[in-house]
């Protein structure tokens, strides 16, 4: 497990930070309460964050933040000093924050920042400009926020890596460009990801207010005027990630099945109205197939809803692992799952499903009784051809049917 260290001499301020963390966070916390101590910790440990006390007995005017970052470590620094001007010195320094010790909303802040600075990790950046020295400025902005970060020249450039790396969450832009200037790249990427899709923030030193307003009219989410803040810098990059984060939540909330994960009902058909309408001229086949666990009821009798539920899971795990990464597999409600596997010819599709059947047959759900529960499934298939989706989906379902009225536990095929 990760760990973060605390530096800091107040034992009852350390201690409760300390225990917000564990209650909150998923880290091993140290505290050293002088700086010799927060050396035998270093020597041991790498740690995620450092929280920095900088008047320590043996180091009263910040000897901790240098020492602490010369090797390599990323700090956060704690401090009742309200003085601008030291405040300023302070953050020139390569540290992440600078935080007020004035109470408990502090303290949540600092729990705030240590979480999103681990939510980061998950995140691409990539920085447009054609100045070498912005670039690497940006470059260890960015990675000191614990983001994956890709840097490029021009617009042109930037379009070829969205190509490469399309799970790049942030773009950031400057205006003036050569190839491709900034506004041109915001008109470009935006014909292929909305603002659910992607966050862009354009970054100029142009005293022209009207560039602001076109930024945000071509889709920039937000617009940062040079010279800029290292703490402005962050809260509006941290923002617009956040803001991304809470439209997948939502979405995910309203495309994904509660129990299961995979999609739902409503989102299936979206995906496949879109679906459908991209492949009118390419002439690609494609295989819908409903899938039903078989005596589910008298699993739910037996061993009750709970049990039921885990089956379902299951199958749903499975249902997503037989399949590719380009399928669309969804829960149409309780025991009844859709497959669509695209691209595929019916000789393929049928072999794929009866691996599906086999692998559900073979496998054995253990209860923490230590009793094993086994259970089958029926699949009733077609290859889309001239008909409706509608049309498609009740064949397969009249598939179904017969697998179920011809002994269960098989894979019928039309």
């Amino acid at each position: 497990m990760e760990r973060i260290l605390i530096v800091e001499d107040n034992k009852t301020l350390a201690n409760l930070i300390t225990k917000k963390l564990r209650a909150s966070l998923h880290f091993e916390v140290d505290i050293a309460y002088k700086l010799s101590e927060a050396k035998l910790f270093l020597h041991k440990y790498d740690y995620f964050i450092t929280l920095l006390d900088i008047n320590l007995p043996d180091a009263p005017d910040g000897q901790v933040v240098d020492y602490v970052l010369s090797k390599g470590q990323h700090a956060i620094v704690l401090s009742a000093n309200i003085d601008k001007e030291f405040r300023q010195k302070i953050l020139k320094k390569n540290i992440i924050d600078y935080v007020n010790k004035g109470g408990v909303d502090d303290i949540n802040y600092i729990i705030n920042t240590i979480d999103r600075l681990d939510k980061n990790r998950k995140h691409k950046v990539m920085v447009v400009d054609d100045s070498m020295v912005f670039r690497k400025q940006m470059n260890g902005f960015l990675k000191n926020l614990f983001y994956d970060v890709y840097t490029v020249a021009h617009g042109e450039e930037a379009l070829g890596m969205l190509q490469t790396h399309p799970d790049i969450s942030l773009v950031i832009t400057d205006y003036n460009m050569p190839v491709m200037n900034g506004l041109e790249l915001v008109y470009e990427i935006r014909k292929e990801k909305t603002k659910n899709d992607l966050c862009i923030i354009a970054i100029s030193g142009h005293n022209d207010e009207e560039i602001n307003a076109l930024f945000l009219k071509h889709g920039a989410n937000d617009y940062i005027k040079k010279p800029f803040s290292k703490e402005e810098f962050s809260c509006r990059i941290n923002n617009a990630i956040e803001s991304l984060e809470n439209i997948h939540i939502i979405t995910n909330h309203a495309n994904r099945d509660y129990l299961t994960g995979l999609y739902n009902r409503r989102y299936f058909y979206e995906s496949m109205q879109t679906y459908m309408e991209s492949i009118t001229h390419t002439g690609e086949k494609f295989a819908v197939a409903m899938v039903d666990i078989d005596n589910f009821k008298n699993i739910n009798d037996t061993y009750g809803h709970d049990v039921g539920d885990k089956v379902i899971i299951q199958l749903a795990e499975i249902l997503s692992s037989g399949t590719s990464y380009r399928d669309l597999v969804s829960r149409f409600g309780g025991e009844e799952f859709c497959l669509v596997l695209k691209n595929i010819n019916r000789y393929s599709a049928n072999d794929i499903l009866e691996r599906i059947r086999e692998e559900v047959a073979s496998y054995s759900l253990v209860l923490e009784s230590g009793e094993h529960i086994h259970f089958t499934i029926s699949i009733g298939a077609t290859l889309h051809t001239e008909e409706s989706l509608d049309e498609t989906i009740n064949l397969a379902d009249m598939m179904l049917y017969n697998a179920k009225n011809n002994g269960k536990n098989q894979v019928v095929f039309k």
